[in-house]
């Protein structure tokens, strides 16, 4: 079933959607991380998640097994902005990462729910936060400063594009939310659009920073060892997944319930690294943040809840909004 952004979702469906966004991001940045250790050409990878994506809902389509709509060049003109924001982000996100370790690179990323909480203030998103959701987003980001604290190593050039990738998600997502509501698209559409809109920008990127032709070669060649081959496939229906459930979180819920999301996802990422990884010194700040940012996203869900149980439920299936 897809929700229709202009549609009120139940409470199981708003929680549903962000357990797995929450889940198959996680996920993401494990097996990401596999594959980027034996192919190192980031940007390639990600545009065959984003061709892969395009063709999967594209044949789909085709063969009736979902109503999402074709491409429309009016539609696509309204959703062009949102793919520039998306790999705008993609892109920054990556290049700041040479400058800037891990956990500072987390932790300003994890300032993106504030962003997102003042561009819907800015541009006019879903109505005005309630007290305990405003609250709750500033105890979620003082608990990240908290967390990096202890961990900054200045690098103003880093700092720089990480910030700029925070600028660029934010808009992406808030776009991605009055997108969905304006023109009534679901979230199989929305991410059909983003995908398709992508591989043009994405195509331009891996030629401009030198990565074609040699990461096509090196591919085929790491295509021949099986486990390469098996974390690649994965690595790619991933991508849809996360692309998917992220759209439809973003739709259901808002944006800032899916940075939310995002922020405690990145807790439970950095916990997973300390265990499995291990090797990571653990200081007073970081475990104190991580306190404080958890008790934050903690009790945003729980004023989220509340407010979700105030409202009517009212739901459309996939075949209900194709009628049309």
């Amino acid at each position: 079933m897809e929700v229709q952004a202009d549609m009120e979702p139940s409470s199981s469906i708003s929680l549903v959607s962000a357990v797995s966004y929450g889940i198959a991001s996680m996920a993401m940045v494990f097996i990401n991380k596999a594959v980027i250790m034996q192919y190192p050409h980031s940007m390639t990878v990600l545009t065959l998640q984003q061709l892969a994506t395009s063709l999967l809902i594209h044949f789909g389509r085709r063969m009736g097994y979902t109503r999402a709509k074709g491409i429309e060049l009016s539609t696509a003109k309204k959703l062009l902005p949102v793919s520039i924001f998306y790999n705008a982000n993609v892109a920054f996100a990556l290049a700041s990462l040479k400058g800037v370790n891990i956990p500072m690179y987390i932790a300003i990323k994890r300032l993106t729910p504030l962003a997102v909480l003042i561009a819907g203030y800015l541009f006019g998103g879903k109505g005005k936060p309630t007290t305990q959701v405003a609250l709750s987003v500033l105890l979620t980001a003082a608990g990240c400063v908290i967390a990096a604290l202890g961990d900054f190593s200045f690098d103003l050039f880093g700092y720089g594009l990480a910030l700029t990738s925070v600028f660029f998600q934010t808009m992406y997502l808030v776009l991605v939310e009055k997108s969905g509501a304006e023109d009534g698209l679901s979230s199989i559409e929305i991410m059909f659009y983003n995908s398709f809109l992508s591989l043009p920008f994405l195509s331009f990127l891996i030629i401009v920073t030198g990565e074609f032709p040699n990461s096509v070669s090196l591919l085929l060649a790491k295509c021949s060892y099986l486990p390469f081959l098996v974390i690649l496939v994965l690595s790619l229906v991933m991508g849809i997944v996360l692309n998917f459930t992220m759209f439809l979180c973003t739709i259901v819920n808002s944006a800032l319930t899916t940075t939310i999301v995002g922020v405690l996802k990145g807790v439970g990422s950095t916990t997973l690294g300390f265990v499995l990884l291990g090797g990571v010194e653990v200081h007073a700040l970081n475990v104190s943040g991580l306190v404080v940012n958890t008790a934050g996203g903690v009790w945003y869900s729980y004023a989220k809840y509340r407010q979700k149980k105030a409202k009517p439920v009212r739901l459309i299936s996939d075949l209900e909004a194709h009628r049309k």
